[in-house]
């Protein structure tokens, strides 16, 4: 991926080859100078749309490396070589990917460099330091907990690679989302839990 090249063309390119199977670190390799941004976008938004059953973990362990990165300043992402070495199916991509390009194309028409004041080496972190804690959660199976933050870190990550603002801010306000949605959920378990063991014989 150059520095002009549009994310959407280079995930078009992945889901147009034809093996069966594309690997984490051959993903990785697509990405080029804009490798954080990208990856992050395409571990994440997977997460919005319905896929097998532990898909979430996988596409999430990449997240919990990546992310921190961003917040230490790195300039080019690494992960270990057991992470980069697992595969995908290439239908499930093209599954996913069908549906992402064609929102991220719209996105690359109309998002342009603006409120860069959010972006550099304090603001950049500042994203990385969020998207730990989002990526923390992707990883955890919470049946539809996983929404939210996956679109926090999409809005993050199209942040970096447009370096456009306005989806920092879309960032940060669906993190504060999230952020109510589980303590509201957590709230909700443990009240339940407390009148069933109210209701309980002998308490």
């Amino acid at each position: 991926m150059e520095e002009n090249d549009r994310l959407s063309e280079v995930l078009q390119d992945i889901c147009d080859r034809p093996e069966p199977n594309v690997s984490i670190g051959e993903i990785m390799d697509e990405f080029g100078p804009r490798a954080f941004g990208a990856a992050l976008l395409v571990f994440a938004a997977p997460n919005l749309l319905p896929l097998p059953p532990g898909s979430s973990t996988v596409l999430g362990a990449p997240l919990v490396l990546l992310a921190p990165q961003v917040a230490l300043g790195a300039e080019h992402p690494w992960l270990p070589e057991r992470v980069n070495r697992q595969t995908l199916r290439r239908g499930d991509l093209r599954s996913a990917f069908g549906k992402l390009i064609p929102m991220l194309q719209r996105v690359e028409r109309i998002s342009r460099p603006r409120l860069e004041f959010l972006f550099g080496p304090l603001g950049d972190r500042m994203i990385g330091v969020v998207c730990t804690a989002l990526a923390l959660v992707l990883i955890v199976p919470i049946p539809l907990g996983n929404l939210l933050p996956a679109a926090a870190v999409s809005a993050f990550a199209l942040a970096l690679i447009q370096r456009d603002g306005v989806f920092a801010l879309v960032g940060y306000l669906l993190t504060a989302t999230s952020i109510c949605v589980l303590v509201l959920g957590a709230s909700v378990v443990v009240a339940s839990f407390r009148h069933i063991a109210d209701l309980w014989p002998g308490s």
